[in-house]
């Protein structure tokens, strides 16, 4: 070989080397998106991460919109993720048989926290995330007191229609991410007058719709502060009105909401 033929070969050694290096300008490894898969010349086509499952779990009357309306959301953003609704209500319109009837309510959240064990053992390394409702939410937190540590990826609650001083701390060791709680003062409706009336899905009329006033944490000990670092509040304010959530009850799910705060925590 000549040295004018040596000469040529130095950058195809050069690129292939930055190639299999996965740095520098001329790298040709480009980290991509978690739906997306990875193509380095010397490791080949890496194994794409399996769409993390998505369960939604709607509010009191079985009108399944947030299910609904989240299903499609994500359809439209192409997210790699499986949406399903968990169904758990007496009925269609049954809103206060759902609300008061804490039995019914912990037979469900049972059967949720089943349904996610098998999952999980079916497919070790899929995400796994809760999505709640109002009374929704009170299925997902039975649920999630449940499972044993680190089993879902997160845990998130729309308006949710528990009281202010549930104890989270079940929920909180189940998820790795912890809980995101998205709440409204202006929920005065749903969360104000009807839990005054009706009480909360775990049966308080005093203390307050979490969905209204927020989560006060429950720390009885040292280690009870680490855990509620994982919760994390976002009340509404005017400036998100651009998103469809006005404030009411079922701002939170509406698409151009679920777009900008809620899609996002399911990357």
């Amino acid at each position: 070989m000549t040295g004018w033929t040596r000469l040529c070969w130095v950058p195809v050694v050069l690129l292939w080397l930055s190639g299999c290096a996965g740095v520098g300008p001329g790298s040709l490894y480009q980290p991509a998106g978690p739906a997306r898969d990875v193509l380095c010349l010397c490791g080949g086509l890496a194994k794409p991460a399996p769409p993390g499952i998505v369960f939604v779990i709607d509010g009191a009357g079985g009108f399944e919109a947030a299910s609904r309306t989240m299903r499609q959301t994500i359809a439209e953003a192409q997210m790699p993720l499986e949406v399903h609704s968990f169904r758990w209500t007496h009925g269609y319109l049954r809103v206060v048989s759902d609300q008061i009837h804490s039995t019914h309510l912990q037979r469900a959240g049972r059967k949720l926290a089943d349904l996610v064990l098998s999952c999980r053992q079916e497919a070790p390394d899929q995400r796994i995330y809760l999505v709640g409702h109002s009374a929704g939410c009170g299925v997902v937190l039975i649920a999630a007191e449940q499972l044993p540590p680190n089993t879902v990826e997160r845990i998130v609650l729309l308006a949710p229609a528990v009281s202010a001083k549930r104890d989270l701390r079940g929920a909180l060791r189940s998820s790795c991410q912890g809980i995101d709680a998205f709440i409204s003062s202006r929920d005065w409706c749903c969360l104000g007058l009807g839990t005054l009336l009706a009480g909360t899905t775990d049966r308080c009329w005093l203390t307050g719709a979490a969905g209204k006033i927020g989560f006060q944490p429950t720390l009885t000990a040292p280690e009870d502060e680490v855990l509620y670092a994982k919760l994390r509040q976002y009340p509404w304010n005017p400036s998100l009105s651009w998103t469809g959530h006005k404030g009411g009850h079922y701002g939170s799910y509406q698409p151009g909401f679920l777009r900008a705060f809620v899609l996002p925590l399911l990357q």
